[in-house]
């Protein structure tokens, strides 16, 4: 079956383009920490409900990723904790084998709380955590209000990383100028720029570029892509799919290049809510009062995601690339050689890609300074 690289660009780029739909501005997520999600759910799910989220991963087999440990071991922590309002014995009985599934595959720990009595408490723990798992980066993960006595599990996975460029910018060449984010939009940047030979390709069908910017020791990359044109990324979004993008980042297809990079140093910092975006691409019985089926992680009826929340941070600077991301999911019971130029002045796609695995671990679109 695919590796866990190929399933987690797959689910991120359909999740893109449902986000997409609602957002005409910057978007940034983590398609490694969406899919780990996602992913533990699957022991636990029975029926339909798993069924939908094979479908989701594009997997009609039990969803194994043991291959998680090359992103680990490159992103720094990749964690997962549960929540639970019983005594921990009573934890261990009921959720004995999906405990043992998620300590396998994603080195969880077990974090007993008391959602009944102190579900704000509970609630800030969760939040104090995925802060510092994220070097402060991530904050309010849960926002008031997401956690109430009826909450009986929460599930919670952090990914943060923090590269130096292979070769960093030169701060003094660090220069104002104009970001257009239409042809008679713009704002003012700071643009990074620097001549390097880096892995480039043209790629002629879309009228566009794709530049690969290695980290230190060459683990990992920064790619982006960027049109022609100053409003050529929506012309051409719908002709990208999972499977270019593997095969334009591909050492045979890409050349290395002397290439004049002009790349603006920018921060980007978002939330989702991507219930609504989940349902849309095919699991709404996750979030169904009615049909959710979690008989897999407890005989407990009525147990159905009631949340799923994702928040993500990168800056990118002339010293190299910092970028985080969270993903929550809350539980409740139903009781309630030549030069190019690459002049990235206009809105462009960036992802952040572990090169051993092909795993994006980062996913954005640029548009708006």
């Amino acid at each position: 079956m695919d590796s866990f690289g190929v399933i987690s660009t797959r689910l991120g780029f359909d999740l893109f383009k449902e986000l997409k739909k609602t957002n005409d501005g910057n978007i940034f997520f983590s398609p490694v920490s969406v899919s780990t999600a996602i992913g533990m759910l699957l022991p636990g799910t029975r029926g339909a409900t798993a069924s939908q989220l094979q479908k989701v991963f594009h997997s009609e087999k039990d969803m194994k990723t043991s291959r998680i440990k090359a992103e680990e071991k490159e992103v720094g922590r990749l964690f997962v904790l549960i929540f639970e309002t019983e005594k921990t014995e009573a934890i261990h009985q009921q959720f004995q084998k999906y405990l043992d599934y998620v300590e396998k595959y994603y080195h969880a720990s077990l974090e007993p709380v008391d959602f009944v009595n102190a579900a704000d408490e509970s609630r800030k723990k969760i939040n104090s955590w995925v802060e510092s798992q994220t070097n402060e980066k991530i904050k309010d993960l849960l926002p008031d209000g997401s956690i109430s006595s009826s909450t009986k599990l929460v599930l919670v996975n952090t990914v943060y990383f923090k590269g130096q460029w292979d070769r960093e910018f030169k701060k003094e060449n660090t220069k104002e100028e104009k970001f257009w984010m239409k042809k008679n939009t713009s704002k003012s940047v700071q643009m990074m720029t620097q001549s390097h030979s880096f892995s480039f390709a043209f790629l002629e069908d879309l009228q566009a570029k794709i530049l690969g910017i290695p980290y230190k020791n060459n683990d990992l990359s920064m790619f982006v892509l960027l049109p022609n044109d100053i409003d050529g990324l929506e012309k051409i979004i719908d002709k990208i799919s999972p499977e270019k993008l593997v095969e334009w980042t591909s050492p045979g297809h890409l050349e290395e290049r002397r290439v004049n990079l002009h790349l603006p140093r920018f921060e980007v910092e978002d939330s989702y809510d991507l219930e609504a975006v989940l349902v849309a691409m095919g699991m709404g019985d996750t979030f169904s009062e009615r049909k959710a089926d979690y008989s897999g992680m407890s005989s407990h009826s009525g147990l159905y995601a009631q949340k799923f929340l994702h928040s993500s941070f990168v800056a990118v600077t002339e010293e190299g690339t910092e970028a985080a991301a969270a993903t929550g999911l809350g539980f409740t019971v139903t009781s309630a050689p030549g030069h190019e130029n690459v002049h990235c002045n206009h809105p462009f796609l960036f992802f952040i890609r572990h090169n051993e695995s092909n795993s994006i671990l980062f996913f954005g679109r640029f548009s708006s300074p």
